[in-house]
């Protein structure tokens, strides 16, 4: 049997205890804990928890800024057989009332000065809610503790965490990720991205979400490396920082790289000497993949994955990493494409809803299981609802959210088609393409433009633009210019929100 992540961790810890495992750079200087020195702190940290009454199958909820306490929390709770909820340290308390009660966690731990902490702690009597004011104070809580040994393996099939889906469109759902899932992904990102030992990862991700916690950092602990995390994202400070120091693997997604693009322009940099640089949580616009090669010196792997699976698709590592794609299933991983009003499979070329099989799938939602029946086939697919067609050679390529398609006279638009041909414009920064409702026409397409600074595209140029390499039913029939675009932690574009308010 595979040897289970936290198990892995363990024995890094006794081969190479004097390895730096995380780094934290912070005003004052780095802070590190060293692989033997992470296992002890983790130690205490379960003394706590115990003391505080922790008992396996308990939810443990964090809203906590990215720094070492959150680190040893999370491998605390898990190795304990608790359940970690790592919460977006930006959720307002009317949000996060949710996601506590329907949890059902039972205890809280909070930044010092999180403005809603009283009302929380008020609304839910039984719910121990614990200020930390920084990473010190954390550590005088545990210092009062001997380590405690390491309980026996995990059954793979124990939850240890759960993660909350963006809720674009309904409420938030709890996905329950077990053991053996996250085990699985790792084991087959660890293959396909060829993680090292002397790997160095310069972390500059949110640590509440999977891409930067799951994919990120379990990637490099699996791995024995070291991760350097950033207390947040400058894009000058990051380029520096990727240039003075030989880091080998960074992760972004296309929000961070349009940053870091624009931050060099006028200033020489090579980033060749990063052997892997991943990018992911939306669609990578084809002009900053070219863009990123060109100035830079350096492919980006993107791949996709999503909450309730880590990771399922990824460009090769050695291979073609091919433009507008996220690459072939990972190993252990099933993938296919169906028809989403028959169910049944489809040739290549044709677009359809993307499912996906394999060990690393989580085990439905939490307290749902009407959603969860809906998400799940009979034989264990999960139905990802996002559109996808498969090549002849494999490669996958994502067309949108199902339920973002826009149906106009009959005639299916994928929004993605029309992003990427308008953000091919020069004076386009941003753009979304949504569906509202026509008497006419089913669907109209709307396309809301964020113009480059200085710049006021005209719609009948836009228009011509879309026309010179598009289908005429894919050209917007509505033009809005706006500011800016709602996002979600990670720079995906809120689109329910979008057609909520231009859609009325």
């Amino acid at each position: 049997m595979t040897m289970l992540f936290l198990d892995r961790l363990r024995r890094h810890s006794l081969s190479q205890p004097d390895k730096v495992a995380i780094e934290l750079l912070t005003p004052a200087g780095p802070q590190s804990l060293r692989y033997g020195e992470l296992e002890r702190q983790v130690g205490r940290c379960m003394a706590w928890l115990l003391a505080l009454g922790l008992r396996p199958g308990a939810c443990v909820a964090t809203q906590l800024p990215r720094g070492l306490a959150f680190v040893q929390l999370h491998l605390a709770i898990c190795r304990l057989g608790a359940v970690h909820l790592p919460l977006n340290p930006a959720f307002p308390a009317a949000e996060l009332r949710y996601f506590l009660a329907d949890s059902g966690a039972t205890l809280f731990f909070h930044a010092a000065d999180h403005p809603g902490a009283a009302s929380i702690a008020e609304a839910t009597p039984d719910l121990t809610c614990i200020a930390l004011r920084d990473d010190d104070s954390y550590t005088r809580q545990i210092d009062r503790f001997e380590p405690v040994a390491p309980p026996p393996p995990r059954d793979p099939q124990q939850l240890a965490m759960m993660l909350y889906t963006s809720g674009t469109t309904s409420r938030p759902k709890g996905a329950r990720i077990t053991h053996g899932n996250l085990t699985a992904n790792i084991e087959a990102l660890h293959e396909a991205w060829g993680w090292r030992q002397d790997d160095v990862l310069l972390h500059v991700l949110p640590l509440f979400h999977v891409h930067g916690l799951t994919v990120a950092l379990h990637g490099a602990l699996r791995a024995g490396a070291t991760a350097v995390l950033t207390p947040r994202f400058d894009a000058v400070s990051v380029l520096d920082l990727l240039e003075s120091r030989r880091f080998s693997v960074f992760m972004g997604v296309p929000t961070l790289y349009r940053r870091l693009y624009r931050a060099a322009a006028g200033r020489s940099h090579d980033l060749r000497h990063l052997r892997l640089m991943t990018s992911g949580s939306d669609r990578l616009p084809d002009d900053l993949f070219e863009g990123m090669r060109q100035r830079f010196g350096v492919t980006l792997l993107e791949r996709y994955g999503m909450t309730e699976t880590g990771m399922n698709l990824s460009n090769p590592l050695r291979g073609e990493r091919r433009r507008g794609s996220v690459g072939l299933p990972l190993p252990g991983v099933e993938a296919r494409v169906l028809d989403r009003r028959t169910g049944t499979p489809l040739p290549d070329g044709a677009v359809g809803e993307l499912q996906i099989r394999g060990p690393h799938v989580c085990a439905g939602y939490h307290n749902q299981p009407g959603q969860t029946a809906a998400a799940f086939t009979a034989d264990g697919w999960l139905r990802t609802g996002d559109l996808a067609e498969r090549a002849p050679d494999g490669y996958f390529t994502l067309q949108g959210r199902a339920k973002d398609l826009i149906i106009s006279g009959g005639m299916n638009v994928y929004p993605p088609e029309v992003e990427r041909a308008l953000l091919e414009h020069p004076d386009v920064r941003a753009v979304a393409v949504i569906g509202c409702a026509d008497e006419e026409w089913g669907e109209r397409v709307v396309a809301l433009v964020v113009p480059e600074a200085g710049s006021a595209p005209g719609q009948a140029d836009l228009e011509a633009w879309c026309r010179a390499r598009l289908a005429p039913y894919k050209v917007p029939r509505v033009w809005r210019r706006v500011g800016s675009l709602p996002q979600n932690a990670l720079g995906k574009v809120r689109k329910a929100v979008l057609r909520e308010a231009f859609c009325g």
